[in-house]
């Protein structure tokens, strides 16, 4: 009797679980949607703060990353080819640091420099406002604030989809 209560125990806490991953998923940012502002101080100490709406205008990445996640130093570097490549026609990479400490993802950039704007959430308030449940997460955000692109992970061959989503947007504007 007592291993058929713990196997409906568990079976119930799985459904549970399930449930939550799903309506979670459910409330995340989607495509489509309107992208929420926000103003975040630079990760680096001499440098203004990012906000959202001081871009408006611009074809935005905006990447959620921690020194702490491989597939994100995988990404990072290939991004700022990427800024490189697509800035001059309106693109801008904004990295949003969730390292706490800070100095985690300040030691991380010691190695690997990277020349977009990398603000610092260390709260994970602004991850919040985003609805991030997982690492890496990025948003593409078209010059009128809605986002095009959702992309979650980071794995080879992925910066050709990212790519294209950000030519289509810079060709339309």
């Amino acid at each position: 009797m007592i291993i058929k209560q713990r196997a409906q125990t568990l079976a119930a806490l799985t459904i549970t679980a399930v449930a939550a991953i799903f309506s979670s998923s459910a409330l995340a940012l989607e495509e489509g949607e309107k992208a929420p502002d926000f103003s975040l101080p630079s990760i680096y100490a001499d440098r203004a703060a990012v906000s959202l709406n001081a871009l408006q205008g611009k074809t935005v990445y905006v990447d959620f990353w921690a020194s702490w996640c491989a597939p994100c130093l995988l990404s990072l570097p290939l991004y700022n080819e990427m800024y490189h490549k697509y800035k001059d026609q309106g693109l801008e990479v904004v990295a949003i640091s969730v390292d706490n400490p800070i100095e985690d993802g300040l030691d991380f950039l010691l190695d690997t420099p990277l020349d977009f704007l990398i603000p610092a959430d260390p709260d994970g308030d602004i991850a919040e406002l985003f609805q991030v449940f997982g690492m890496p997460t990025s948003y593409l955000i078209e010059p009128d604030g809605t986002v095009s692109l959702v992309h979650m992970g980071f794995r080879k061959g992925d910066i050709e989809i990212i790519e294209e989503a950000i030519q289509k947007s810079l060709a339309a504007h």
